[in-house]
């Protein structure tokens, strides 16, 4: 099956390049960005003020081809594509959960970005703890690597 996804809008981010970008919207706390939204979407953003954060749905534009196995930035070993959230994906989506700021028309303010700029914007939707968070009781390999996500920078592995 054949799916097409167009923007709904773009990412103005202080992250130029893909090296030593943060890798997490955790290890970018503080950093801003703004959305701009296509005009045709701006009715879709009522009453979306109401929450502190969202969920931002992207496009990695600047990922090349696919890979099924990767090393990921904070581990020295391959991993399966679905074991990892590196950006050479089947399909090159990236989720972001981000702190909204504030909407100006259809300016989104938005902090804690850890997206590159330019970055096209699938799809935005309310984070909403009630629904959302969950405890897991296993995070894979990731458990003894987890605490270098605040320090841990890109470098150009996925470029």
């Amino acid at each position: 099956m054949q799916i097409h996804y167009e923007s709904i809008g773009v990412l103005d981010s202080p992250h130029k390049n893909i090296a030593d970008m943060p890798i997490q919207p955790s290890g970018a706390d503080g950093i801003r960005g703004t959305i701009t939204l296509k005009e045709q979407y701006l009715e879709g953003l009522k009453d979306l003020d109401g929450f502190s954060h969202i969920y931002v749905f992207y496009h990695f534009h600047r990922a090349k081809a696919a890979q099924l196995t990767v090393t990921p930035f904070m581990d020295e070993a391959s991993h399966g594509i679905f074991a990892t959230r590196a950006p050479r994906r089947p399909n090159a989506i990236g989720l972001s959960v981000l702190r909204l700021i504030n909407i100006d028309g259809n300016q989104l303010l938005i902090e804690n970005v850890d997206i590159l700029d330019g970055t096209p914007i699938l799809d935005i939707k309310p984070y909403v703890p009630d629904f959302d968070h969950v405890t897991a009781e296993r995070i894979g390999w990731l458990d003894r690597a987890k605490s270098k996500v605040k320090k841990h920078r890109s470098d150009n592995r996925f470029a």
